[in-house]
């Protein structure tokens, strides 16, 4: 048998319906394949928030102000945002990055400062960053994972805190996916219809303005992303290398895990999506990877929450696997 027939056949034995664990059994399964063992474990869970200020935030296609990066930064150094109160709740370790807030933080052991630059630039009328910074922020990514694995650390989730980051997440879905841009785009922070509108007028206008950019991952990422995303695309190839399980949140983290995917499509295997988020771009994203979330709560807010609040469920399925009785074990029938 292989080792997938040895997992199947050992969720199969449980005392149970065949089936009836559903989704459970798909995340045992896909966890096992990852661990190369029919006796998984999920060690030292870790979520790292990327934070970062972007430049197309100054052109009205959100409904907070840019320095709200800054300040959420300082929350989340004092315990007080979502992410924190989740974490803290099911004893994940939290790290926090400065990859390139507009913003200059006192030194603080929380916080990791992988700075590129105080923010991109507008990609309105010019590319977000340079070629050499998109390539840093990548490297930097990579870099803070490996760290991580080294602790021992064998699960990991990405969040990401950045006015105007939805902007950016859906010209990079509609530039690597040949969608349209009002498919991709959503409310984000919760804009009102008529700066939703014009939001969409501002990102269309984008787009013409880099007609000349391909669907190249590292050209759509360097000329419409922020340096947040491209660091969490770093730090997901990073993870897959390092073969460990890797939790994708919502939409913003999705459009780095696509970038990602397009340089390497083997991290598929190691990513669990865990939820579907409530931004219009998502549903339609995860459809096109042809992966289904774990969850569907309506949240959109980013930070990594999505992660934070499904890896019970991860427990749940690496639990039943290595502690439920078998039928044999059990002396119960089987059918």
């Amino acid at each position: 048998m292989t080792l997938q027939e040895q997992i199947q056949h050992k969720i199969n034995n449980k005392t149970k319906p065949l089936g009836s664990l559903g989704r459970l059994e798909e995340a045992a399964l896909q966890i096992a394949l990852i661990q190369e063992t029919l006796t998984p474990e999920l060690v030292r869970p870790h979520i790292v928030v990327f934070a970062a200020s972007h430049g197309i935030a100054n052109e009205g296609v959100s409904a907070y102000p840019s320095e709200v990066t800054f300040q959420m930064v300082l929350n989340f150094l004092n315990g007080g945002a979502a992410i924190n109160v989740f974490t803290k709740q099911n004893n994940i370790d939290l790290t926090l990055v400065d990859a390139g807030v507009d913003h200059d933080f006192e030194p603080d052991e929380k916080l990791i400062d992988a700075k590129i630059n105080h923010g991109t630039k507008s990609f309105l009328n010019q590319s977000a960053m340079t070629k050499e910074e998109c390539q840093q922020a990548i490297e930097k990514g990579k870099e803070i994972v490996k760290n991580i694995a080294a602790t021992g650390c064998n699960v990991i989730g990405f969040g990401e805190m950045g006015i105007g980051n939805t902007s950016s997440a859906a010209v990079i879905m509609s530039k690597l996916l040949n969608i349209t841009i009002e498919d991709c785009v959503g409310k984000g922070t919760g804009v009102n219809p008529d700066q939703y509108q014009n939001k969409i007028n501002i990102l269309q206008k984008a787009i013409l303005n880099h007609a000349e950019v391909s669907s190249d991952p590292m050209q759509v990422l360097q000329t419409f992303g922020g340096f947040e995303i491209a660091m969490m695309c770093g730090a997901f190839l990073s993870a897959a290398e390092e073969k460990m399980v890797l939790m994708v949140d919502g939409f913003i983290a999705s459009a780095a895990f696509l970038c990602a995917f397009k340089l390497n499509s083997a991290i598929k295997d190691f990513a669990i999506f865990c939820h579907q988020s409530e931004e219009k771009g998502h549903q339609l994203l995860l459809e096109k990877l042809n992966v289904k979330p774990l969850l569907n709560l309506d949240m959109r807010l980013g930070e990594g929450t999505g992660c934070a609040v499904a890896f019970p469920l991860l427990k749940s399925a690496v639990t039943f696997l290595n502690e439920m009785a078998s039928f044999e074990s059990a002396g119960v029938s089987d059918k």
